[in-house]
């Protein structure tokens, strides 16, 4: 007879549960039963920590880009900028990204979705990652300390997934992503002084 899992040990397989069948099937087909199959458990357990399905896949997807989440460090604000756009462009091309397209659609039919991702939007980890390299510049002089404010950081993938959404296609030419840096956040980023 096995040990019974709990706490934060239960909590890893449910995510990482959920996580494959976002992966494998897409949230409209993600299921507390197959979530529940797949890691092992039962779905009162699940109930307990994600009271719904849209619960669950947010969570999901953020155990999911925090496994992916790129954490550049070229040494400018400029390079770590550039490199931040292209891995969020690779991303949005792969199988994560397929993910995140799939929230995203199912959001405009689930109202509980929608809700819970503008509700967690201020705590992304893509915006985490964005105002670290926004902190690197400030400490190395780059940057003025204003520079590192939310909407600033945000900026760069606010344009990357309007691009996206623009073109139709997961992915953005390389000249668009330098173009992002260079004629719209650096300037931002001078203009905070």
């Amino acid at each position: 007879m096995g040990t019974r899992r709990r706490g934060e040990e239960l909590e890893r397989a449910i995510l990482r549960a959920a996580a494959e069948e976002l992966r494998e099937s897409g949230y409209a087909s993600m299921t507390m039963d197959r979530v529940a199959a797949r890691a092992g458990t039962n779905k009162n357990a699940i109930y307990r920590r994600w009271p719904h399905r849209a619960a669950l896949g947010i969570a999901a997807y953020r155990h999911l880009s925090d496994a992916v989440m790129p954490n550049p460090d070229t040494g400018t604000l400029r390079g770590d900028a550039i490199e931040m756009l292209r891995r969020a462009n690779e991303t949005w091309s792969s199988p994560h990204g397929a993910v995140l397209r799939g929230l995203l659609a199912a959001a405009a039919d689930d109202p509980a979705l929608l809700a819970l991702m503008h509700e967690r939007s201020g705590a992304d980890t893509m915006d985490r990652a964005w105002l670290t390299i926004l902190e690197h510049a400030v400490a190395r002089g780059e940057a003025p300390p204003t520079a590192a404010h939310p909407r600033v950081a945000t900026t760069p993938m606010m344009l990357l997934r309007a691009e996206y959404a623009m073109r139709g296609i997961p992915s953005v030419p390389d000249d668009v992503l330098i173009e992002i840096v260079d004629e719209v956040f650096m300037p931002l980023v001078r203009g905070h002084a």
